[in-house]
């Protein structure tokens, strides 16, 4: 992987991780059409970049992060972990088969263009969500059901093509939460589930004793999605709070009958 490379996709992981577009699937198509294969130390790459972007997150809502350190027995925690559980459930699901077999198809491209369209319907339910669901709370008026129901929906980001933030967000409109607050939580939600992805690589690099990937060229991604992510969680903000989905719908839309066009051609 070369220095250029590392950036292109460092940029495209910081855009796309909060985004609700998948930052995993618009990885994995481009390590693909670039020619970045596992020995070359794509899955290691993109994990560390999703850290870059974790940190990223941490310093937009440093402040609610620090009050959760300082008292971790709130209620936010509580619905935080219990949000986490359903996709720990499902990572462990995906160590057997047949589930083992089907996820790392997927971890392989071969379900990518369904994915992104199935981002597509999210974020289309979730634009009806925001308009007919009534009853719209606060993230200091949440359950233990919404914690549940958004947990639930996060389970669909775990493949890739579908976006993390927008099934969460998606779960958290469903279950009745305003805009802002379906956002945050879903960013808050990011933590977890990075630094859960990070240990399970880790464990797979010192198995294997390499990364598989220069240490300047890691850097020069890592700093890319980072600076390019503290951006995107700010204009997400923005856009969450006063604008439809219906645009990312669109795009990602598009983007995944394209996909499907280029594996049937055996371009991917």
């Amino acid at each position: 992987m070369s220095v250029w490379e590392a950036l292109i996709l460092g940029i495209v992981q910081g855009v796309c991780e909060f985004l609700p577009i998948s930052s995993s699937g618009h990885l994995l198509l481009l390590q693909k059409l670039m020619g970045i294969s596992e020995s070359s130390g794509g899955p290691f790459f993109s994990v560390m970049l999703h850290v870059a972007t974790l940190v990223a997150v941490i310093i937009v809502y440093r402040k609610r992060v620090w009050a959760l350190v300082r008292h971790p027995v709130q209620k936010l925690m509580g619905y935080l972990i219990v949000a986490t559980v359903p996709t720990v459930l499902i990572a462990l699901l995906f160590k057997v088969d047949p589930f083992e077999t089907f996820y790392n198809n997927a971890e392989g491209g071969s379900y990518l263009g369904v994915c992104f369209l199935v981002t597509t319907i999210l974020l289309l339910l979730c634009d009806w969500a925001a308009t007919y669901v009534e009853n719209k709370r606060k993230l200091g008026k949440m359950t233990w059901r919404d914690s549940l129901i958004i947990g639930g929906m996060q389970c669909l980001g775990v493949l890739p093509g579908v976006s993390r933030s927008g099934s969460t967000i998606s779960g958290a409109m469903f279950a009745g939460l305003d805009r802002k607050a379906a956002a945050d939580f879903s960013f808050l939600m990011s933590i977890p589930a990075i630094l859960g992805g990070m240990v399970l690589e880790v464990k797979d690099v010192i198995e294997v004793g390499s990364i598989g990937v220069d240490i300047g060229t890691l850097l020069v991604g890592m700093i890319a999605a980072g600076v390019t992510g503290y951006f995107a969680v700010r204009l997400m903000l923005k856009l969450i709070t006063g604008h439809k989905l219906w645009g990312f719908a669109v795009y990602t839309g598009v983007l995944g009958i394209i996909t499907i066009i280029l594996q049937l051609l055996g371009k991917i």
